[in-house]
């Protein structure tokens, strides 16, 4: 459980659901978190809660669609803690996704609005991030994904388009930069009970979700948290290049 001594971990999109599990996981292993989340209140707030369990947290204002943003966040990992060992790229704009309809219909600024959040945002990440790995000697970099990615849905164009190009720029990482000890790779997560899921999910919609997967129950942030503090740990050195799905066994393929 103390895999992550003097590593620094930063999480976009950290300050709530799974972002926080994984900032609170990684924190627990030992690593300094600096945790960028649009909202900047959240960040600030459980950066102060890790801290009063004798954790190191810093947290950031960050709009991940905003390539200052990112750079500022990459910017206080350095000049707080001295590097950067993992990037989680964790952001998505779960408000655009509920206008998000058919390509027939669904409004051009959800499209653009999806795309600069969870793939723009992704590419920003990445490249403010790698060259401070590098610069360390190597690093992990965890995106998340979706099961939409590879699993058609008759909605969420937008969605499933920026979550496969996800896995586009992962590979592209791992590819260019594996023999320089970077390795990059994906969660796929399934339903994952957030905090705002337990409070606004349709029943049917979690029982649906209970019936598909080959779990008795339903995933948790925790579950996330800590598959990334697993492929940011020496455990997890020897993978790269890969999306792994922890979503019950629903996407089984």
């Amino acid at each position: 459980m103390h895999r992550l001594i003097d590593k620094v971990a930063v999480i976009a999109g950290g300050g709530s659901g799974i972002g926080a599990a994984t900032a609170e996981r990684l924190a627990m292993e030992g690593a300094a978190v600096v945790i960028g989340d649009l909202q900047g209140d959240s960040a600030e707030a459980l950066a102060q809660r890790i801290q009063d369990r004798g954790g190191r947290a810093l947290g950031v204002q960050c709009d991940i669609s905003n390539d200052v943003s990112v750079a500022a966040l990459i910017a206080a990992a350095l000049d707080t803690f001295g590097g950067v060992d993992l990037m989680h790229a964790n952001a998505a704009d779960m408000g655009a996704i509920m206008h998000d309809t058919t390509v027939l219909d669904v409004p051009l600024e959800i499209f653009d609005r999806t795309i600069a959040v969870n793939l723009r945002g992704y590419l920003l990440c990445t490249r403010h991030a790698l060259p401070a790995m590098l610069q360390r000697g190597g690093g992990a970099i965890v995106y998340t994904s979706s099961a939409a990615a590879f699993m058609g849905e008759p909605e969420r164009v937008c969605y499933g388009i920026s979550k496969s190009g996800i896995h586009a720029l992962m590979r592209h990482v791992a590819s260019a930069w594996g023999k320089q000890g970077i390795r990059a790779n994906v969660i796929a997560p399934g339903l994952i009970m957030t905090e705002a899921l337990r409070e606004h999910a349709l029943v049917q919609l979690k029982a649906d979700a209970l019936e598909q997967g080959r779990s008795p129950r339903l995933g948790e942030p925790t579950d996330i948290a800590a598959t990334v503090a697993f492929l940011a740990s020496r455990d997890g050195e020897w993978i790269n290049g890969q999306v792994i799905s922890v979503d019950g066994g629903v996407s089984m393929r």
